[in-house]
């Protein structure tokens, strides 16, 4: 058993040893999981996650250590989540994004992370809202969050972060993209990388047109700006985190930053609910109840919806069936 209060105490210390097993606790679901995110919920909040999302070879790996550069520069704690693809053999990953950004390995400043995504789908690994949680009671000013990169699907890490960064190149077809991936959607700042290369400034237009054709917005709304940076030398880096401190501003201003962070906040109780109920009902399998249900459904007596609704109260204990007080026949 682990003593959490130590660990905890160690975290808030900065020692990245109680960091990084208070996160593998997390990861591997530790019975002792319930306590960890006790202990932590009254350190939490103050922390300001940037989420960074694209297609593989934007640029997202370097980006994120130019960031991390530049807000170490403005004596900031930086902690990193840099989710990377599971394996399909060992589950576990390969740490590439971790290797990219070795040059902060030995800044005491820095916490860098890769977690796997264990199949889970959106960009993101399933235990990040919990691991951004042992981050922010760490101490981390700011929170990046860096996405496997797996196309258009990968929109979930708006829901996790605060700032949503999107991240495209010129000459990979990322326009377009956009347009099919609803991304238009998600980005609160849209960095244009490699921007020495030509077509740069297109891929700015043509995004900038896009922009426009989107969601109307009022004299007060914030308008997702454009800014072209070329990470590996570090060009723009200051702009952008410019964009980012002016849309927290914003978000502040008219209280959006606490809405999102409501919303999140509900979004990872649900989530952790339904596991709960999800791995309940996995645990019938074979009992004598779900089978009943399932003759039932054969014999034709019984629809699949109502039986689920009885499956449910059965495990709730509530007895009114969820899809009857819903009016559904």
């Amino acid at each position: 058993m682990v003593d959490v209060p130590a660990l905890v105490a160690q975290a808030r210390e900065g020692r990245p040893r109680a960091v990084a097993r208070l996160i593998s606790l997390v990861e591997g679901a530790s019975p002792q999981l319930r306590e960890v995110m006790a202990a932590l919920a009254p350190l939490t909040g103050n922390a300001y996650v940037v989420g960074l999302t694209g297609s593989p070879g934007v640029g997202k790996s370097t980006s994120t250590s130019a960031l991390v550069t530049a807000y170490r520069r403005a004596g900031k704690r930086v902690g990193v989540l840099a989710v990377d693809p599971s394996s399909p053999f060992s589950g576990g990953a390969l740490l590439g994004d971790r290797v990219r950004m070795s040059e902060h390995a030995s800044d005491p400043g820095v916490y860098i992370r890769s977690m796997a995504t264990r199949g889970h789908l959106g960009g993101l690994a399933w235990s990040a809202p919990q691991a951004i949680r042992v981050l922010d009671a760490a101490g981390c000013d700011v929170i990046l969050v860096e996405t496997v990169g797996v196309g258009q699907s990968e929109v979930e890490i708006a829901g996790q972060a605060d700032t949503s960064v999107v991240l495209l190149a010129p000459g990979m077809g990322d326009g377009i993209q956009a347009a099919k991936a609803g991304i238009l959607e998600i980005g609160d700042v849209y960095v244009v990388n490699k921007a020495d290369r030509d077509g740069a400034d297109a891929t700015a237009r043509e995004l900038n047109h896009m922009l426009g054709l989107g969601e109307a917005r009022g004299p007060g709304d914030w308008r997702p700006p454009i800014v072209k940076t070329v990470a590996a030398r570090g060009e723009g880096v200051d702009e952008v985190v410019q964009a980012l401190e002016k849309h927290r501003a914003w978000m502040e201003e008219h209280g959006v930053l606490a809405e999102r962070r409501t919303a999140r906040a509900a979004r990872e109780v649900e989530t952790i609910a339904i596991t709960a109920l999800r791995e309940r009902i996995g645990d019938l399998h074979g009992d004598r109840r779900l089978d009943a249900l399932a003759e039932r459904i054969t014999s034709g007596s019984l629809d699949p919806y109502a039986a689920s609704d009885e499956l449910l109260a059965s495990l709730t204990g509530n007895r009114t069936a969820p899809g009857r007080a819903e009016g559904r026949a």
